[in-house]
Parts: C-alpha cells; structure tokens; sequence
C-alpha cells in the first residue's frame, strides 16, 4: 500500500510541475528567435510611425528598443507589428507580439480580464476633442448636439459617452477602427469635432491640409495613463519590461546620458554605480547582464532624451513635458529604486 500510495504522490507532484517546467520563457523565445517583436501604432507621429525607408520611430518605439538593447546589446533587434486598437490586444494574447507598446490606456477591466498586465506608465495622458476653429467652440460644454468621430475599440467611446450624460447634453458617435479615417472624416465636414487622447489630436492634427485651421480644446475629459503590456503568464517578463521603463526615468533622474554615460561609470555615487552595474547583480534578477542599463542609456537615452526627440521640444509636436516631467520636478513619472 505504501508503494501505491507513493507512487500516486509522485505522480500528483509531477503533474502539478510538469506544466510550470515545460513553459518557454517570452525572454527566453526572445533570445533563441533573436529579435523581440513589438505590436505598435499603425502610424502615429511621436509615439510609433515608420519613415519612408521604414524605420519605426517614436516613444513607444524606443521602449522596444530599450528592451532590444537590454536583452541583445543592440537596439536594433525588433521586429515591429503596427496593430490597429481592435485587434491590439488580441494579437498580445495568442503571442503573435512579445509586446504591446502602442498608447494603451491602463484600465482596471483590462488589467483584470484580458489575461494582461500594464508594465508602467510611459506617458500620461487625457481625452481631448479637436475642432475646426470656423465652428466657434471653445468648450468641449459646447459641443452639445455635435457629431464626434472617433475610433472603435478604445477608451474614448465610454469616456465620450460618460462626458456627454454628465453634462446632460447630446451627441452623434461617428465611429472608425483607424485615427486616420477619423481625421479624414474630420477634414471632409462629417463629423463637428475629432476625440482622442490630446496626444493623439497633435499628431492628427498634422496631417490636416491647414493644422492652423482646428484647435485642441483645453478640457481634458478622462485620465489616459499610457504604458506597455505584457501577458500575465510571465512574471520575470513583467518585471523586465517595467524595470527597463523604471531605469529610463532613474537615469534621467541621475543624470546619466547617452552623452557622459561612459565617463559616468566612474562615478562615485552609489545610486549610479548600481544603475549602470558596476556594483550589484540587479541584472541578474530579470535575466539579463548587469550592465543592462548601461546598454540601454548607450543605445537609446534615458526617459527625457526620448521624450524631447520624439514628442518634446527637439520633435514636430512640440509637446511640454507637463504630468510627464520627473517628480522631482513637479510631474508624475516617479521609478523605484535600483537597490
């Protein structure tokens, strides 16, 4: 009886293990592909649009590289899949993306039932509406009656909806599953006014015939945390994807540039030397190299350098560092420690 009953035991003890050990990594799919693949923006400027030669550029494009650079010592080794916000997080779950990097709003319903998890805040944001200037409106309070265009599958629909039964005034929904239809929309008179997070509306706003012509309105009717995605499943993803965002904001804070980061490995201060892994194993932790974030700062820049070329001062956009500056200086985007 005692050899069955062991034998049983055994067998309970390998069925429950079986499963954990037989799992492959998305880091280690990653390495043995050589290449990370980032589900991003069809074609948004500052965040994920590809240039004439098809290199990708944007924020949420030098997200992916940092993790490229953080895994392979080379920023280049992604693969990016531009994804349209209806099919975005579907492509996430059956792993057709190691990735979702593609202004994402962080909500609790899909923090809680898609199989996903947000890694961070890598931009916050709020819902805005854009209208010509000839309508007259200067309040989103005035858009009673207007027809909004906007894009199916995203926060703006309940935001716009919730903004518009507040106020107890009406609206025609006019919807499209691309920003690029909507904006066309907008341009040929279908609709009287353009939502999207205020982001959004200065990247569309470009590719308007006249962008002097149509105005950003100045309410802001939702908060938009923007930040990457990850499956569930992989808690050492996880962990990789938010750290490397986390290190990005550190840096910065430390100042430590892709400029001086090399003559910045010979700092004295702790908080540095830990950064760039001259002391410590912290690399180790997320399966990387210890010298992970030097390999980030070196081939990418830290959170502000990335921020001022693709949306800030040095970009078309133009777009203050507001909620986005460091806490330090009276904004939002605070990291943990590496200790």
């Amino acid at each position: 009886m005692k050899t069955i009953a062991s034998a049983l035991l055994a067998f309970a003890v390998s069925m429950t293990v079986m499963p954990v050990q037989a799992q492959t990594t998305t880091l280690a799919t990653v390495k043995s592909r050589g290449a990370l693949i980032c589900g991003v923006s069809p074609g948004l400027a500052g965040f994920g649009i590809p240039d004439a030669q098809g290199e990708w550029a944007g924020l949420d494009v030098d997200l992916c590289r940092a993790i490229s650079a953080a895994i392979f010592n080379d920023p280049k080794k992604v693969k990016f899949t531009p994804l349209s916000s209806k099919d975005r997080f579907t492509a996430l779950q059956s792993g057709e993306v190691d990735l979702l990097s593609r202004t994402s709003t962080w909500t609790m319903a899909r923090d809680t039932t898609l199989g996903l998890t947000f890694a961070g805040v890598n931009y916050y944001d709020g819902q805005a509406f854009l209208v010509q200037k000839k309508l007259g409106v200067d309040s989103a309070l005035k858009l009673d009656g207007a027809s909004i265009c906007l894009q199916q599958g995203t926060t703006t629909e309940l935001n716009v909806a919730d903004h518009f039964r507040k106020h107890k005034i009406k609206y025609e929904p006019v919807t499209f599953d691309k920003g690029d239809e909507a904006i066309k929309a907008f341009e040929s008179g279908r609709c009287d006014a353009l939502t999207d997070d205020a982001s959004a509306l200065y990247a569309l706003k470009l590719k308007l015939v006249n962008p002097s012509d149509a105005i950003v309105l100045p309410e802001l009717i939702s908060k938009e945390p923007l930040g990457p995605v990850v499956r569930s499943s992989d808690l050492q993803w996880f962990n990789l994807v938010k750290w490397v965002h986390a290190a990005m904001l550190d840096a910065e804070e430390l100042g430590v540039t892709t400029a001086n980061v090399d003559e910045m490995l010979k700092s004295p201060n702790p908080e540095i030397r830990r950064l760039l892994g001259v002391e410590g194993k912290f690399g180790e932790g997320i399966g990387l190299t210890n010298d992970w974030v030097y390999r980030i700062v070196k081939f990418v820049g830290n959170y502000g350098e990335a921020f001022d070329r693709n949306v800030g001062k040095d970009s078309v956009l133009k777009i203050s560092r507001g909620k986005n500056a460091l806490w330090i200086e009276g904004g939002l985007q605070y990291a943990p420690p590496i200790r």
